[in-house]
């Protein structure tokens, strides 16, 4: 019985700790920059890049490009990959952008660099382009047939659409400002303006609780929950119940809820910007210019939501509405299950499954990354920890490639947008690609011949193409049946 208290306080100690640190400044913003995508912007401007009869060498490298601008994590990747594909981006892709976004945005790269090396940094970029495009290609022509259903069913809904105002294109260029804003780690952002102490003795004891609630490990990369984290907390549990009130039946008319979740909503994002430190005088909180920034760009979203006729708020309300019942509940299962079964993973393992490059060996750190998923930045500093355990280079950036991608919660939300056979198949390919960058970089770690390498590349490169040259031919043969 207490290993089972134990486990399942593992769990409700990850979802708690993910909750406080995450969700806000990332995904609460990528459920209205979804729900934009999906209801304001025609289909004409996303398909002119990113549609299925786009040119290959403009769509995929526009997919990859987009993802690279983005520093959010593989759960936040997930609704903006939803509302590109609804909106009627083709499958392959959109594919590339859920891949490449998460592994190969700029401020990942320059993270990664700056604590593994820039070999190692060089090496993750340039794999994850490009199996992220092959993945993508394959995942393309394997359901070329669904791809082109779901292309003709997009037509019918947004066939209406000729252009995107200039009040839709404000307010989406200002909700991914407020997630620039919420998640770039850099000057001034950081930066403190003022600090203001507010009478509450019992922070402190309410810190100390929190930390006996949630033990964590921080050399694990485990987050504990904060005091901020446990007002975040309550005010995310308040946003869903006043905007189920208001948001539900948001396509018939507004109500008192639904400004009421939104105003939520909005001092939710500023508070996460604060800084909240117990002190023995009270609680600290200190204005930072992430807060600043935050309100300014909010400031912007309401003043171009202002600017959009009733139908076109409303139905941006709704898309996004619908995008949190449709994924947020399985982030939250994936998450607990995720604490769950850390507990039983001892890091310990790492030197004695992994501290080789062998096809087991890589399989192992893929296998890993699914259930040791850590949000984006998090993942560096503890992959350095698992070189420090032994962990050789060649499957610790097997488990790079894949934990960004294949955590289970972000299986179970890719699963809810495109259905389960192409969330296995992309699974699937996802851990092979994620293998086979493991051994090639592994191999070069072990000083093999650079020729050897290029060869051993080549013939994977090559029985891709092949493979693509074969489901292509079999494409058209089915097609003129």
């Amino acid at each position: 019985m207490d290993f089972f208290l134990h486990l399942l306080n593992g769990g409700a100690g990850n979802l708690a700790a993910y909750l406080a640190a995450h969700v806000l400044l990332c995904l609460l913003p990528a459920f209205f920059i979804a729900g934009a995508m999906a209801a304001l912007i025609p289909k004409a401007s996303i398909t002119r890049w990113l549609g299925r009869n786009a040119r290959y060498r403009v769509s995929y490298p526009a997919a990859a490009a987009a993802g690279s601008l983005l520093a959010v994590c593989s759960c936040t990747i997930v609704p903006l990959f939803a509302g590109i594909y609804k909106k009627g981006a083709g499958l392959g892709p959109a594919i590339t952008f859920l891949f490449f976004a998460p592994a190969g945005n700029i401020l990942a790269l320059a993270y990664t660099g700056s604590i593994l090396g820039a070999e190692f940094a060089f090496a993750r970029f340039v794999l994850s382009l490009l199996f992220g495009i092959g993945i993508g290609m394959l995942m393309a022509v394997l359901f070329w047939r669904s791809d082109a259903s779901h292309d003709a069913q997009t037509d019918a809904l947004f066939a209406e659409q000729a252009s995107i105002g200039p009040a839709a294109a404000g307010v989406l260029l200002s909700l991914v400002a407020v997630l620039i804003a919420g998640t770039l780690k850099l000057w001034p952002l950081t930066a403190t303006v003022g600090t203001v102490t507010l009478p509450l003795p019992w922070a402190e004891a309410w810190q100390a609780t929190l930390f006996e609630w949630v033990p964590f490990d921080a050399a694990k990369g485990e987050e504990g929950v904060s005091v901020q984290g446990s007002l975040l907390i309550g005010l995310l549990l308040l946003i869903g119940l006043t905007a189920w009130q208001g948001l539900e039946n948001i396509v018939e008319g507004a109500n008192r809820w639904t400004g009421v979740a939104l105003g939520l909503t909005a001092a939710t994002l500023l508070v996460a910007a604060l800084k909240l430190t117990p002190s023995p005088d009270g609680l600290d909180v200190a204005l930072t210019g992430r807060a600043l920034a935050v309100g300014a760009t909010l400031w912007a979203v309401l003043h171009h939501a202002r600017r959009l006729d009733a139908d076109a708020w409303r139905a941006w309300l709704w898309e996004a509405w619908r995008f949190v019942k449709q994924i947020f509940v399985l982030l939250v299962v994936g998450v607990f299950v995720v604490g769950v079964v850390r507990q039983l993973i001892q890091p310990e393992w790492i030197q004695n499954l992994a501290g080789r490059n062998d096809l087991l060996a890589n399989a192992v750190a893929v296998v890993f990354g699914v259930f040791m998923y850590f949000p984006t930045l998090v993942e560096v500093p503890v992959a350095h920890m698992f070189l420090d355990l032994g962990m050789h280079r060649g499957p610790l950036l097997a488990y790079l490639m894949a934990d960004p991608e294949l955590s289970l919660q972000s299986i179970l939300m890719v699963a809810a947008v495109i259905g389960r056979p192409k969330t296995f198949t992309y699974v699937g390919l996802v851990a092979v690609f994620s293998i086979m960058a493991g051994l090639i970089y592994g191999a070069w770690v072990d000083g093999v011949n650079p020729a050897w390498i290029a060869l051993g590349l080549a013939a994977f490169v090559g029985s891709l193409v092949a493979l693509l040259g074969w489901l292509l031919g079999r494409r058209r043969a089915l097609a003129h049946a």
